[in-house]
């Protein structure tokens, strides 16, 4: 027998399996995390791809809008921003001309006290922050429309600086391809009419994981950001990115920083280094951790990892998917329509007749369900797990196993995802 501990929500989750039972235990790539944490950002930014660095455009007394991460996102600001913010202050920028906002697309807005535990206390005191809030029409401000029809609609806040810097890391997306990069403006600080929109193309079966040029969600974000880019330059502002890849322990593997699609596209090759794991044979019962808390923190966020764990998956498998979800679904609308519609086949009838956002999140759940029996280990009530057609909730591993074997049989086999919102099964002959 072999003893696995997988991480739940802020603890963990162990159990035994047969090690003959098991076929593969998915984990990233050996890679070797960053240690010097402050000289790496510097280098970063020092030699930016595809653009002139901070310090050869920085000026006395210039303006500087950082773009952060919500809490649902593992970006480790509290490392990186006191480097960037006192480096802005090295070329002569003030914190007083600097703010932070915090790119929360449609999700809910952050605390005073979520704001400074995500950039750090110290510089969550000294820089003014804000939540791009895509409820309220007047903070946003129009720079046209995509050629999808995507109203590009604008934070105003990240408008009228003389350098917007984009920061976050970057994961797979499961169906605008890749996160970071422009996400962080289209949808991170969009207005809910552009959000919805946009996102209306998951639809599509050229969206997906890892897929971007071709993929309508992602090109859609590219020429709407382009817009508003292209304007802030003819303002004279700057738009500079930061992003960096985390491993499965929250570790700095490696920044990337300089121009936001340039730098962007040569992170997101090294994403797919780190994080697409070879498998030769997919499983009867896949036994996967979102990776603990934030990417367990609810329903919508714990979806990400059941597209990762379908595809280690048999058609009409088990996934066994370990997430605490102490915020519940995320999500009172996704909520509604898994329980008026009641179905996968209604839901995407019904969105496809009129997209909703947090109703598309009704889809991106539901539509796994038809490739694979979802077992919840959870605190999620298990009347709700139900109604959003999950076979089943439960307290531990073990019986999550007992109720799976009922389903595939006593012989079945097995693959463990110990960080499944970031390991992408690849099948290879």
């Amino acid at each position: 027998m072999k003893k696995f501990t997988l991480p739940y929500g802020h603890g963990t989750k162990s159990f035994e399996l047969d090690e003959s039972a098991l076929l593969q235990e998915i984990e990233m790539p050996p890679a070797t995390p960053l240690t010097d944490i402050e000289g790496s950002v510097l280098d970063a930014i020092r030699h930016p791809i595809g653009c002139p660095s901070l310090e050869e455009t920085v000026k006395p007394g210039d303006t500087v809008t950082f773009i952060c991460n919500d809490p649902t996102r593992v970006a480790n600001s509290f490392d990186f921003m006191p480097v960037l913010v006192n480096e802005m202050n090295r070329l002569g920028v003030p914190d007083e001309n600097m703010q932070i906002v915090f790119s929360l697309g449609s999700h809910r807005l952050m605390t005073q006290k979520e704001m400074c535990e995500g950039v750090g206390e110290e510089v969550g005191h000294r820089l003014m922050m804000f939540n791009s809030d895509c409820l309220i029409p007047n903070d946003f401000e129009y720079f046209g429309a995509t050629s999808r029809f995507t109203p590009v609609l604008i934070n105003k806040r990240i408008c009228h600086s003389d350098h917007i810097i984009l920061t976050g890391t970057i994961v797979y997306h499961y169906f605008s391809g890749y996160g970071g990069g422009r996400k962080a403006v289209l949808p991170g600080c969009a207005a809910m009419e552009t959000i919805r929109h946009n996102h209306s193309f998951m639809m599509d079966p050229r969206a997906g994981l890892g897929k971007a040029d071709g993929n309508p969600v992602y090109d859609d974000q590219m020429e709407g950001v382009a817009l508003w880019a292209n304007e802030m330059r003819s303002r004279g502002s700057n738009v500079f990115l930061f992003n960096a890849i985390l491993d499965a322990q929250h570790r700095f593997l490696k920044m990337f920083a300089g121009d936001y699609v340039a730098a962007h596209k040569k992170a997101c090759e090294f994403v797919d280094e780190v994080y697409g794991v070879p498998i030769r044979e997919k499983a009867d019962i896949t036994i996967v951790s979102c990776g603990g808390y934030p990417k367990d923190i609810n329903v919508y966020q714990m979806q990400k990892t059941m597209d990762n764990a379908v595809l280690a998956t048999k058609q009409g498998g088990v996934v066994i998917l370990l997430a605490e979800c102490e915020e519940g679904s995320g999500s009172k609308v996704l909520e509604e329509t898994c329980k008026n519609l009641g179905s996968a086949d209604a839901i995407e009838a019904e969105l496809e007749k009129h997209f909703v956002i947090g109703a598309n999140k009704a889809y991106a759940v539901t539509r796994l369900t038809k490739k694979a029996h979802f077992i919840l280990v959870t605190g999620l009530d298990k009347k709700l797990a139900k109604e959003m057609l999950f076979d089943d909730a439960v307290d531990t591993v073990e019986e999550a196993i007992a109720e799976a074997k009922k389903i595939v049989g006593t012989n079945a086999k097995y693959i463990v995802m110990p960080a499944g919102s970031l390991t992408v099964p690849l099948m290879r002959d």
